[in-house]
This record gives C-alpha cells, sequence and structure tokens, in this order.
C-alpha cells in the first residue's frame, strides 16, 4: 500500500468521525435544554415526545433509502445535500417561535442526519476492506456513542452562560459550525462520486411499512388509548404494518427485487439476536438519559450546570470501557456483550432503588454513580456487539447489515424515547404526580429492556461451544477454524486500540 492511499483514507475517516459526531451529538444535546424549551414556547408532554423522538424517527427511516440512493447517484453528493439540510434544519429549529415549528424541523434535520450517516457506512465499506473495516465501522460507532454522552453536559454549560431562554437555542445552533467543518472537509477529502446501474429500485413499500409500524408503537405513548377498544385498534394496525411489510418483502423477492431486508439477515441467527441487543441497548441508553434530566431538573430542582455534572460521568466511563473493551473481548469473548448488559441492568437498578430510599440532598451523587456504571456498561457493549454482528452478517449482505443495523437502533429509539419519557411525563405533573415516582417506572423499564437483551447476548455463536458445524468445532465464535482466525484478529485490534493505519480498498 502507497502512503498516499493510507492518508487518503485516514482523511475520509476522519470526515465519517466529524459526520458521526455531528449528527449524533444533536440527539443529545438538547436533553438538559427541554425544560427550558418547555417554558420558553409553552410546550406540551406531547410536542416534547415528538421533538426528542421524532428526529430518530426520521433519521433511522432514511438510513435505507440513502444508502441505497448512495449506491446508484454516488454518495458524496447525498452526503453534502444531507449535511446541508441538517444545518439549515438546525437554524430553523433554533429561532422557532412555536413548537410545532420545532418539532418540524426536528424531523426534517433527522431525515437530513440519516441520509448522512448512510453515505458513512457505505464510505467506510467503499474505502476499508476486512479487518479494517471493522475497525473504521466500530470507531465510528464508539465516537458518535461518546459523543452522546457528552451532549447533555454540554447543554448544561450552554444553558448556564446564555441563560434558559437563549440556552436551548444555542443548544439547537450548535449543529451549525460543526456542520460546516464537516461539509468543508467532506467537499475535499470525500472520494468522488461513483454511480452503479440500479437493480431493483428503493423498497418503498419497506420503507413504509416500517414507519407505519413505528409510528403505531409510538402514538399510543404519546397519545394513551382512552379505551381497551382504543388499545386493541392500535395493536391491530401495528400487527397490519408488520404483515405488509413481511408480505412485500416476499413479493419482491419472488419479482427479483432486493426488499428492504435482505433475506439471509433475516436467516443469521447471530445477526438478528445482536441487532435486538444493539435496538435493547441504544433505546434504553438514550431514553434513559432523557428521564434522568427531566428528573433532576423539574423533579429534584437542580440546576443546568449541576445536572451536567450528574451526567458527566456516563460520557467520561463510557470513553474509558470503549478503550480497553478489545482487552475485555480478547478474555472473555462475546461474553464481554453479556457482562456489559448486565453492569447496564445493575446501573439502573441501582438508580431506580436510591431514588426511592435515599433524601433529595443525597441522591445527585448516587445517581452520578449509577451514570458512571452505565457509561462503563455502554463502553463494553456498543463495540463489541457490533463487532460482532457485522462480522456474522452473511456475505452477500454484508453492503446492507450496516445501515439496517443503523436502522433497528433508530426505530427503537424513537420507540423507546416515546414510550419513557411519557411515562414519566405523564406521572410526574399533575396534582397526584410524583417525579420520584414517575423516574422510578421509567428507569425500571429501560432496566427491564436490558434484561431482556441478556437471554440474547448468551445465544450468539461465541457461547456455544463444543458444537461442530460442517464437521469443523465451532470454538469460542461459533465458525470454523479456517473462518476464526480473521474474525478474532478482528477483535483483537479494535477501534480504540493503537495499531497500523488503516488500509485503503
Amino acid at each position: 500500500m502507497l502512503p498516499g492511499e493510507d492518508r487518503a483514507a485516514r482523511r475520509v475517516l476522519t470526515v465519517c468521525l466529524a459526520a458521526g459526531v455531528t449528527t449524533l451529538l444533536d440527539q443529545s444535546v438538547l436533553n438538559i435544554a427541554v425544560p427550558a424549551l418547555r417554558r420558553s414556547l409553552s410546550v406540551g408532554a406531547t410536542d416534547v415526545q415528538w421533538i426528542v423522538a421524532g428526529y430518530s424517527l426520521a433519521f433511522g427511516l432514511a438510513l435505507v433509502p440513502g444508502g441505497r440512493l448512495g449506491d446508484v447517484r454516488g454518495r458524496k453528493p447525498l452526503f453534502l445535500l444531507g449535511l446541508s439540510v441538517f444545518v439549515l434544519c438546525g437554524l430553523v429549529a433554533a429561532t422557532a417561535t412555536a413548537a410545532t415549528t420545532v418539532v418540524a424541523a426536528r424531523l426534517v434535520q433527522g431525515a437530513g442526519a440519516g441520509l448522512v450517516n448512510s453515505q458513512v457506512i457505505g464510505t467506510l465499506q467503499d474505502v476499508f476492506q476486512g479487518v479494517e473495516r471493522a475497525r473504521a465501522l466500530g470507531l465510528y460507532a464508539v465516537t458518535g456513542g461518546v459523543a452522546a454522552a457528552l451532549g447533555p453536559a454540554l447543554s448544561g454549560v450552554l444553558v448556564a452562560w446564555c441563560g434558559p431562554d437563549t440556552g436551548w437555542r444555542v443548544c439547537l445552533l450548535l449543529s451549525t459550525p460543526c456542520g460546516l467543518v464537516t461539509l468543508w472537509l467532506a467537499a475535499r477529502r470525500l472520494p468522488p462520486a461513483r454511480r452503479a446501474p440500479a437493480a431493483g429500485g428503493v423498497d418503498l413499500w419497506g420503507i413504509g411499512c416500517v414507519a407505519a409500524l413505528t409510528l403505531s408503537l409510538m402514538l399510543p405513548f404519546i397519545r394513551p388509548p382512552g379505551s381497551v377498544r382504543t388499545a386493541l385498534l392500535w395493536a391491530g394496525a401495528a400487527a397490519g404494518a408488520a404483515g405488509a411489510l413481511a408480505l412485500g418483502q416476499w413479493w419482491r423477492m419472488r419479482g427479483g427485487r432486493p426488499p428492504l431486508v435482505h433475506p439471509s439477515l433475516v436467516r443469521s441467527a447471530p445477526y438478528a439476536l445482536g441487532t435486538a441487543v444493539a435496538m435493547a441497548q441504544f433505546g434504553s441508553s438514550l431514553a434513559a438519559g432523557l428521564v434522568l434530566t427531566l428528573f433532576l431538573q423539574s423533579g429534584l430542582g437542580l440546576s443546568a450546570p449541576a445536572t451536567a455534572a450528574v451526567t458527566l460521568p456516563s460520557a467520561v466511563a463510557m470513553g474509558l470501557a470503549s478503550a480497553v473493551a478489545w482487552r475485555v473481548v480478547r478474555r472473555l469473548g462475546e461474553r464481554t456483550v453479556t457482562a456489559g448488559l448486565a453492569l447496564g441492568v445493575l446501573a439502573f437498578l441501582s438508580a431506580a432503588l436510591a431514588t426511592a430510599v435515599l433524601p433529595a440532598a443525597a441522591l445527585p451523587y448516587a445517581l452520578a454513580l449509577a451514570q458512571l456504571g452505565s457509561g462503563a456498561a455502554s463502553g463494553l457493549t456498543v463495540s463489541p456487539n457490533q463487532a460482532r454482528v457485522l462480522q456474522h452478517a452473511p456475505v452477500e449482505a454484508a453492503g446492507v447489515a450496516g445501515g439496517i443495523l443503523q436502522m433497528a437502533q433508530r426505530v427503537a429509539a424513537a420507540v423507546c424515547l416515546s414510550a419513557v419519557s411519557g411515562v414519566y411525563l405523564r406521572n410526574a405533573t399533575g396534582t397526584t404526580g410524583s417525579p420520584r415516582t414517575a423516574y422510578t417506572q421509567a428507569i425500571l423499564i429501560c432496566a427491564g429492556l436490558l434484561t431482556a437483551a441478556l437471554p440474547l447476548s448468551l445465544l450468539g455463536p461465541g457461547h456455544r461451544r463444543g458444537r461442530r458445524s460442517g464437521g469443523a468445532v465451532a470454538d469460542g465464535t461459533g465458525v470454523s477454524p479456517a473462518d476464526q482466525a480473521p474474525r478474532l484478529h478482528a477483535y483483537e485490534h479494535p477501534p480504540t486500540a493503537p495499531g497500523p493505519g488503516p488500509r485503503s480498498g
């Protein structure tokens, strides 16, 4: 490999990481500013849920069609377009004078972010190969996760400096300089667009069905059903959307056109199980962070800087845990993901117990300790789980595996944010509302999600020792000895470990 090619690959990676930081920081930087936003624009609970969940919903739904369009039209123009939309809508949201404007701007901004990140995934797969691809994708996931964890702390500082009425607007404006710098870097460093012939087009039916299914799961939490009949109607709508999605996938496959979800991904148990774990971890983490900031400010009366101080240990612990996760993986293998989930459950349960029994003066310190455990849990889970999921993706679907994984995470985040915040907002307000009880209930839901993911993480191929498949023993990784070495090598050189530079594809 020529030195110039190595430098070019590093520059592309820098642009992709900058895009991930910009779009994922924007998701969480608003958390601490939500109470100030509510007071400034007289925003109701329903609008709050749409503002925080709508971004993730639009983000997720734009990923797969954005990736498909990037394959056909070229990635660089769509990257620049999506990031321009993202920056512009950030300006609109920051200068809004009505809640509906913020909701609409955040929806379109989320779609722009999804378009950008779908090109990031495709670009990393184009430029890097083999082990270096896994490292690049893992570094992208960890960088975005740390940026998201830092968002609340940064938001608290901005609200403190600028005041509540201006602070939430500055938080939304934060994406502007970050986005402009990333645009400049992308225009200079991304490889030229390469077009490929279309093969079956974008599965718009599948995207529509996923949107309908997600909305049918979100809306009952945003507007609770007033009767059993209404609840049954929502359940029927969700079942109908799921059935229509399955029927549409079958019809496209029968016609020889690529479906939204490649059939081999559905048939791959390691990929499906790992994706379910990622959905539970991502959704519960974002939802827990949101309700924590709401509880600290509206329930305990903490200032924005004090709230930021409570949430900061999560970002620090996630960064440190991500840096050593590869060492843990070398010792525990895929059990690292299970250990991270278990630690996350303990952190959520300890937060619930502290909220139930401790006095208000001691509670912020206890919640800060719980945040330390929660951040470490995320650091041990995110990158190792993504590496496992993508390495076990079928070869014929490797190109779409990353996009489907991110879409699933974002859809889960939209549902979890609306559901968990809905539980908190309904039980924390009113004459009989209790913020402590509301936060305890919300965080227990998050703990339940991670608990449900625990057995799924144990079903991965790395836990099935001694079984033979095709005459070869699956020793620790669920793959034959011929395939085992490169998979283990990918774990031994994770995104945060020092090592040789990326190789261009």
